[in-house]
């Protein structure tokens, strides 16, 4: 007999796999759902039952003590499953927020009469659970959810044989979580730049395109921001090239601040000094004053102003300037440019602009080929 699988959405599955990464942007929660279906179809099929789920908790919000976390239903079958997906429960309650807190595998024979079943999902779903079995998933040595299996078919109860195959299950839970994790890791260390942590050149032009496209397709406009650091060699020819590496993931840190705002957001390092950002859903005014708080912050900033990870010795140094140029889509391109011309254009009006704002006296911000006065700061 066939079991269908409920499931959370693909959209929604993504949140449980917010473990010890930063948000990404790869679409593979699908890949996660299909795996989730297919394992618990497998445990049924070991071990039958009329009903299972699999609970995971939300690495978003997870604290420290497992009794204060929420449990989501992520994938179940059964009657009245469909009920039961992105619902929650407490991470104490009933057998699986037992088990979850716990730690450890648990079985009922008679649920009615067991200290820890809760039958308030029985209520919700109109069931009637009998016998219960549920394990711990872990991810590593923490726990982040349970397998249940609920009214074994053709016995009373659970067996030992039936736990440990429903421990084998749980691992491959875990295993299948992981797998996609560190599918994930990889794909990011792949568009990113070591030194800084920013994206990088190639994944700058990747995603610069479809974000042209988003952006036409939403009628929004779309600024590029490209950014050089003036007299960049002489910090490496006094001060040694760690010296300048180090100055270079400090903007690099500098340059994510400026950013956090602005989530859909792409800063990038381009190569060598030379950095871009792109916004989309930014005009030209908002561009100018992103790029002056830029600018401002690198004159403000004491770079190497502690021992870093590359650079040991504080050397505190003051003085780093950098020229910015501007691009906007409304402003700088026309309608009927492809995506492709698009991008182009606005790399290079971004970058021309930077050159102006070098010719005209650097520490300073252009927009395409036209300079803007400097705010005047607050010291002025």
């Amino acid at each position: 007999m066939t079991v269908e699988i409920h499931c959370l959405e693909p959209r929604e599955m993504g949140a449980f796999l917010e473990r010890r990464r930063a948000t990404l942007a790869f679409s593979q929660e699908m890949n996660l759902a299909e795996n989730l279906a297919e394992i618990l179809r497998k445990a049924n099929e070991f071990v039958p039952s009329a009903a299972g789920s699999i609970l995971l908790d939300n690495p978003l919000h997870k604290k420290s003590d497992r009794k204060d976390n929420m449990l989501t239903f992520v994938a179940a079958f059964g009657d009245k499953a469909d009920e039961l997906i992105g619902r929650q429960i407490p991470g104490d309650q009933g057998i699986a927020g037992h088990v979850y807190h716990q730690g450890q595998a648990y079985h009922a024979s008679n649920t009615r009469d067991d200290e820890f079943f809760f039958a308030g999902v029985d209520e919700l779903t109109e069931y009637e659970s009998h016998s219960l079995v549920a394990i711990p998933i872990r991810i590593e040595q923490d726990v982040c959810g349970v397998l249940e299996l609920i009214n074994r078919h053709n016995a009373p109860e659970y067996s030992e044989e039936d736990r440990n195959l429903l421990r084998i299950f749980a691992g491959y839970i875990s295993i299948s979580i992981q797998n996609i994790l560190d599918g994930r890791r990889a794909q990011e260390l792949a568009k990113r730049d070591n030194l800084t942590g920013l994206f990088n050149d190639h994944y700058l032009h990747v995603a610069l395109s479809r974000t042209i496209q988003t952006c036409l397709d939403e009628s929004q406009d779309l600024t590029v921001v490209f950014m050089d650091l003036d007299y960049f060699k002489s910090v490496n020819d006094t001060h040694g090239h760690l010296a300048g590496s180090q100055v270079l993931r400090e903007v690099g840190h500098l340059l994510k601040l400026h950013m956090r705002p602005y989530p859909d957001g792409i800063p990038a390092r381009y190569g060598g000094d030379e950095f871009v950002l792109v916004v989309p859903d930014m005009h030209l005014e908002a561009a100018c004053e992103l790029a002056e708080g830029i600018r401002e912050d690198i004159v403000q900033t004491k770079f190497c102003d502690k021992p870093g990870d590359i650079q040991r010795e504080a050397l505190g140094l003051t003085g780093i300037t950098c020229s910015i140029g501007v691009a906007t889509m409304d402003r700088h391109v026309e309608v009927r440019l492809g995506v492709e011309e698009c991008k182009s254009t606005l790399l290079r009006l971004a970058d021309s602009a930077m050159y102006v704002a070098k010719k005209t006296g650097r520490n300073r911000t252009a927009v395409a080929g036209e300079p803007i006065p400097r705010r005047k700061a607050a010291t002025d």
